[in-house]
């Protein structure tokens, strides 16, 4: 007895420990995670210039999908269990977080655009507000990404096709469709056109298909999500050098004959009656409708320097092979100066310096930042942050440092990639307004709710369906087991032939259906099934509900809608047992995970009003607010993150102690420096929020935490219901193997074993 109680002892002595520094190691990575959403706030990279990602708190469970999907690194991550947008500057737009949530708690939308003077007003099928016929795909519209600039193309050409069936035939010679632009929008436009039927042509400026694709430097790695090309089918691969993918849509233009005009600019386009007229450098082309898929950049954006006409001055970078052995100067703070600056970097005996105006990229993608900096760890690029160009010479630049400093660095090459000017002068001539008032955004996107009623209106249907087949058969069912025999229906309704055993059978593979849920989330099943249609997770997570509730519902049927001492009937209550905890669980995991993250919201409002608070105060004064702040924060987060467990709990009882001795603090150092009563009152008053919201939000974290092992019940329930299935077919398939005869045979083998006994 002795050894079986040390042995229990130490098994739970490692598995506190073990638990302890798990639970330790959370908090600290949540930690993280919150400072680098703080600095991604002070640097302006908090939220995106256009798409941005918001999450539903409501409905968020923290299974970390959305953070798996996203091909960027740093924009999501779980915060107190629920997903939180960490840096917003980073996401271009991709969508994989909302097509994979499997509760739809995360949505891909515009941000706050109504400052803005460079976003189109467009209805929601993409033709520009007030003036119809003239639509808009691509970058153009404000949304980025190769897939959804094929998308737009072929939801244009295909609202033109539907807009000239309602007219009638055409009976003069201009097009239906002219589509400005030969990149990703415009050729999905023209696949899908000539797919139609429709009469069409298409311009670029350019000599070559691509757009912006085509401009990009050499052997620049694509990624273009998984996309559906017109008259083409899904591309086979999910990335492609610029080449390749260029290549392939020459190939596609050149099998389909594509009417593809390069060389002619675009200059505008005018109304003719019922006709629109682009005009363009090689005359004037009438058609019914046009499409603009122009991309955003435009003319590139000058420094407006000195010097800036030196034939040294480049607005891209086609070829870095090119500058070997020469010293090149990159300015901007994009991906595509950083880009560009590692690819000069690259090259033999070359010379690289970046210039950027701010201290720190926070745009820039996750892999182009750690590139950045194992290139100028290895000194194949220099960093020249906080400077901008002044003057450009001919074997030098000259930069001005945030502190006025001047700085001549000697120079062959200059690269200014610091954007370009969005087209919107020609758009607005041409009839597409850029007025807020206008653009149709869509639905906001806001809390939706758990969708507990929509679940509990499923489960409630279903059991009705399965409750009015038993009041149908009640006939048989509200017969007691020995009066069940002699009833007609008995071979029909009985566990173990006819219906009653196909409903058993149909639970089962339903339950093996549900299963295959756990398997759709293992990220390295999803890996392994890449190429292959498996769904996405939102559709698995559905079917996953619903094929437990109809397997319950089934089983008891299969049971003749009475359960007995049983193995089947065990595991029928342990599928009821897997329901309830289930529901309770996904309570559980949104709830708290919300009030918890609604803290951490108040408190990032809190730090702000602090801010704000001592920015306004004389320059004297301002030392105190920087202290007041620092002490506030750096008490907050000790108590946030800094303490375990049973440090909380003893904080439950002293921590109206603890508050007061800050108060305390703040005044004697507010007075002690000559504050007003009422400015000092001000810090006071938000310290003292931020200490209740920190509280809240550290108490609500380990509940959170404690109730974290529901999730371990509900697995082992399934295990255990699992098990005793498995058991109940063994034990069916063995003895009804033995006993296979007929009711009657049954019944005299029965009354047969009672005689022996």
């Amino acid at each position: 007895m002795s050894w079986v109680v040390l042995a229990a002892l130490a098994g739970a002595l490692v598995f506190a420990l073990l638990v302890t520094l798990q639970r330790r190691a959370d908090l600290g990575r949540m930690s993280q995670t919150v400072i680098r959403r703080d600095e991604a706030v002070k640097q302006g990279a908090a939220e995106a210039e256009l798409q941005h990602p918001v999450v539903d708190l409501s409905r968020c469970l923290g299974c970390a999908t959305c953070v798996a999907a996203c091909p960027e690194d740093g924009v999501l991550d779980l915060v107190h269990g629920q997903a939180a947008v960490v840096r917003g500057a980073r996401c271009i737009g991709a969508g994989a977080c909302e097509r994979e949530c499997p509760v739809d708690a995360i949505t891909v939308t515009l941000g706050d655009t109504s400052e803005r003077d460079d976003v189109p007003a467009l209805t929601q099928g993409l033709e520009a507000v007030g003036a119809p016929g003239l639509w808009l795909a691509g970058e153009v519209t404000a949304h980025a990404l190769i897939r959804t600039a094929v998308e737009h193309g072929a939801r244009v050409a295909a609202a033109v096709a539907e807009r000239l069936g309602d007219d009638g035939p055409r009976t003069d010679d201009a097009y239906d469709l002219c589509i400005v632009g030969a990149g990703p929008a415009g050729l999905s436009a023209s696949l899908e056109a000539k797919r139609l039927g429709l009469t069409f042509v298409t311009i670029d400026q350019a000599e070559e298909i691509g757009g912006t694709v085509a401009r990009y430097p050499r052997a620049k790695l694509v990624t273009t999500q998984p996309i559906e090309l017109p008259l083409y089918g899904r591309l086979r691969r999910t990335s492609y050098e610029k080449e390749e993918l260029v290549e392939l849509w020459n190939e596609v233009a050149r099998e389909q004959e594509l009417p593809v005009h390069g060389g002619l600019v675009f200059q505008g386009v005018d109304r003719d009656g019922e006709h629109l007229v682009v005009d363009t450098s090689g005359g004037p082309i009438r058609a019914r409708h046009v499409c603009l898929a122009l991309g955003r950049r435009g003319a590139p954006r000058k420094l407006g320097v000195p010097g800036e006409e030196l034939g040294k001055v480049s607005y891209a970078l086609l070829d870095a092979r090119s500058y070997a052995g020469r010293r090149a100067l990159v300015v901007g703070g994009g991906d595509s100066a950083v880009e560009a600056a590692l690819a000069l970097g690259e090259q033999a005996g070359a010379e690289v310096t970046l210039s950027y105006r701010r201290e720190a990229f926070f745009r820039i993608k996750a892999l182009n930042e750690r590139r950045l900096d194992e290139a100028v760890r290895a000194g194949r690029v220099r960093l020249a942050l906080g400077t901008e160009v002044t003057a450009i010479e001919p074997d030098a630049v000259r930069l001005r440092s945030a502190a006025g400093a001047e700085i001549r660095v000697a120079n062959d090459a200059v690269f200014a990639l610091i954007g370009g000017i969005a087209p919107t002068e020609v758009l607005r001539a041409s009839g597409v307004s850029f007025d807020p008032g206008l653009r149709d955004t869509g639905p906001l996107a806001e809390e939706a709710g758990t969708g507990l009623v929509k679940a509990l209106a499923w489960a409630l249907a279903l059991t009705i369906c399965v409750l009015a087949f038993a009041a149908w058969n009640l006939d048989y069912y509200g017969l007691s087991r020995a009066e069940r025999p002699a009833h007609e229906k008995h071979d029909l309704l009985r566990p173990g032939k006819g219906l009653g055993l196909w409903l058993g059978i149909a639970s089962i593979g339903l339950v093996a259906a549900n299963l295959l849920y756990l398997v759709r989330r293992s990220p390295r099943v999803v890996a392994r099934l890449a190429g292959l249609p498996i769904g996405s997770l939102k559709g698995w997570m559905t079917s996953h509900v619903a094929t437990g509730v109809l397997a319950f519902l089934l089983a008891l049927l299969h049971a003749a809608m009475a359960p007995r001492n049983t193995v089947g009937s065990h595991a029928l209550w342990a599928l009821l047992a897997l329901l309830v905890t289930g529901a309770i669980g996904r309570y559980f995991y949104a709830w708290l995970p919300r009030a918890a993250n609604g803290e951490e919201l108040d408190l990032d409002g809190v730090k702000r009003r602090l801010d704000a608070l001592a920015g306004d105060w004389d320059r004297e004064h301002r030392a105190f607010g920087a202290e007041a702040q620092a002490r506030v924060l750096e008490r907050v987060r000790t108590r946030q993150w800094g303490t375990g467990f049973f440090g909380r709990v003893v904080g439950l009882v002293r921590g109206d102690e603890e508050r007061k001795e800050l108060v305390v603090e703040l005044r004697a150092s507010g007075a002690a420096q000559g504050l007003s009563p009422d400015q000092v009152a001000g810090v006071v008053a938000l310290a003292e929020q931020a200490w209740r919201s920190a509280s809240r939000a550290a108490h609500l974290e380990d509940a959170r935490a404690l109730l974290g092992t529901w999730r371990y019940l509900h697995r082992w329930i399934a295990a255990l219901m699992v098990a005793l299935a498995v058991l109940h077919i063994g034990h069916v398939l063995f003895y009804g193997g033995l006993f296979s005869g007929s009711s009657d045979d049954l019944r005299q083998l029965t009354r047969a074993a009672e005689v022996t006994r």
